[in-house]
């Protein structure tokens, strides 16, 4: 069912009038002020249309051991406001500002309280409700996406298998996903980690089922000294490159008065889980957040090109996955 007050607040629970199959999640990167504990904490339900497979679930990538866990809980114990982002799953708790964490498995253990400060989230209009832009309003979408937080600190400690790790001094960015299931190819891009504090690209390629077709898409977001600059397909931006090599994504998006170069420097994966259509949440998700993100944000005036910004974004989250040859 179509929800005009949720559309235009994308970081809350969506499902609460959906039918299934359903999934949403959120995705609360963590990164301590030494850059040494690097983890992604990824809560989120799923329901299956025969019910028998419907559970809530708590993800973890811990990004230095390049290993990740997926702990189950039965969706009874999943709750989300109706009127706020606050989700409730097991013994643990997110909002925007705050996690509390309770997770107990026997490849990790994590428990401890961290806030958020600072959050910068992507904005929202009624003609642009969020990353999606105006597609946010087509109600017949296979994926939709939000950002909940483009960059913040962090203050607080984590318990880490009986270790107590520090994050006070972080970053963090969180962003999240829902619909039916993941596409069915796709690039996926992150880092708040440029020399330049404050600074953080988030963007995606992906193929877009559309009716009875589908096409390329794509949504990027440069975030840099106090302003967003967009190149997505909504905003009539155009993919000039992209090659997907064994060691480094390459990527040129251009509109007609910036051009935005990209080379994502991949790094080894831990294996996350992710929704697929009649497939429930079996998907293979390779994520690293150990790749380096060469930047340059250009503004064009015919032949001349004047750099606008450039640098290198660590501790990056990239995927690639699915069929994503299908993306070339």
């Amino acid at each position: 069912m179509f929800d005009l007050r949720r559309t235009l607040h994308p970081a809350w629970y969506q499902g609460h009038r959906t039918s299934p199959p359903y999934f949403e999640g959120w995705y609360f990167k963590l990164i301590d002020a030494d850059k040494r504990n690097r983890y992604a904490v990824i809560p989120g339900i799923y329901r299956s249309s025969d019910g028998e497979d419907s559970h809530c679930f708590v993800q973890i990538l811990d990004g230095a051991a390049r290993r990740a866990i997926y702990r189950r809980y039965p969706v009874g114990e999943f709750w989300a406001a109706e009127d706020a982002f606050e989700v409730h799953v097991g013994p643990s708790r997110f909002t925007a500002e705050r996690v509390d964490l309770d997770v107990d498995s026997p490849e990790l253990a994590l428990s401890g309280e961290l806030t958020f400060h600072h959050l910068t989230p992507w904005p929202v209009t009624w003609l642009s409700p969020g990353v999606m832009g105006w597609y946010a309003w087509v109600p017949f979408m296979e994926t939709y996406h939000g950002v909940v937080s483009l960059d913040h600190t962090i203050e607080g400690a984590l318990t880490i298998d009986g270790m107590r790790v520090d994050f006070s001094g972080g970053r963090g960015y969180i962003e999240k996903d829902w619909g039916r299931a993941f596409p069915s190819a796709w690039v996926w891009m992150q880092s708040n980690h440029f020399d330049h504090e404050g600074t953080s690209l988030t963007g995606s390629v992906a193929t877009i089922p559309w009716l009875f077709a589908s096409f390329r898409g794509f949504i990027f977001g440069l975030w840099h000294d106090g302003m967003l600059h967009r190149f997505t397909t909504y905003t009539g931006a155009r993919i000039e490159k992209l090659q997907i090599e064994e060691e480094r994504v390459l990527l040129d998006l251009r509109d007609g008065r910036r051009r935005l170069h990209i080379v994502a420097r991949r790094a080894e994966t831990g294996m996350l889980r992710g929704p697929i259509q009649r497939g429930g949440m079996r998907g293979r998700v390779p994520e690293t957040l150990q790749a380096t993100l060469e930047v340059r944000l250009s503004e064009l005036d015919g032949d001349r090109e004047a750099v606008i910004f450039e640098g290198s974004g660590r501790n990056a989250g990239l995927e690639v996955g699915g069929e994503w040859e299908k993306l070339l």
